[in-house]
């Protein structure tokens, strides 16, 4: 069943949040498929109205004085969709662990097959002391799907990116209106682009698969300079870090792997 993200909670609870539409001209690149930052853009979308639905969305947090931040993410593309080709968007809880409450999420196209599977973790955060929670509570109330994993638990769950010594400068960013989101930060997609556009677009142009895995370590708020650095692994794997310039304080780690 498809939901409506106009009112989430409009055909009751919902344990796999679904919609269906198709890939638009803003969000595909020259090679007239969907990009990287777009995908990550769908996944918050689903998650935000998914939460919404379940009872845990922004105002139902707000009110504990809660918040979800997003930690980590995997995400592994084996096709981009096409220009106006159809697709469906899933994404799910998954349980927790440890410290972390899982989303899934899916990219199928019209025969139903899965053509981009992803993992995010998230924290609970007190917004008074602005400390991560244990994420039980609040989790054993939602739905855990069981069975519908998006990926393998041992070889492609979500990882820590380690630091890495060999990164260069690459750009620098300034957090300016159009990166911060309701919370006042850099929004988690933002940081998608600014990773893009260090590399050669022709990379991205030919890629027809993906892997990308993100940590997101300290927020970035209005104003502040962000040194972005980064060195090739091989001719198709790179690694990236941003480090706030007040500080030095890592802002997040990245890896991206491409392939035809």
């Amino acid at each position: 069943m498809n939901c409506d993200a106009a009112n989430p909670k409009g055909a009751g609870i919902v344990n796999v949040w679904q919609e269906t539409f198709p890939i638009r001209f803003g969000v595909i690149d020259k090679s007239d498929r969907l990009t990287l930052d777009a995908i990550f853009q769908f996944f918050q979308e689903a998650a935000i109205s998914h939460a919404e639905n379940l009872g845990v969305g922004r105002e139902d947090m707000a009110k504990a004085v809660q918040a979800w931040i997003l930690s980590r993410m995997t995400v592994i593309v084996e096709r981009r969709p096409n220009y106006r080709e159809p697709v469906t968007i899933r994404s799910m809880p998954c349980g927790c662990q440890k410290l972390f409450a899982i989303r899934d999420y899916e990219i199928k196209d019209k025969d139903e097959r899965s053509i981009v599977s992803a993992r995010s973790t998230w924290l609970i955060v007190d917004m008074e002391k602005r400390r991560p929670l244990r994420p039980q509570s609040v989790v054993e109330n939602l739905p855990v799907n069981e069975g519908l994993r998006a990926l393998n638990e041992e070889t492609e769950s979500v990882t820590e990116l380690e630091k890495r010594n060999d990164l260069q400068k690459a750009a620098e960013r300034k957090a300016l209106y159009t990166d911060l989101d309701y919370n006042g930060h850099v929004n988690n997609v933002r940081y998608i682009q600014w990773i893009e556009d260090i590399l050669d677009p022709h990379l991205l142009f030919n890629a027809g698969k993906i892997r990308f895995d993100i940590n997101y370590l300290n927020e970035i708020l209005e104003g502040e300079v962000t040194d972005i650095f980064y060195a090739p692994i091989n001719d198709k794997t790179f690694a990236f870090e941003g480090r706030k310039r007040e500080n030095g304080q890592a802002a997040f780690r990245a890896e991206l792997r491409l392939s035809c």
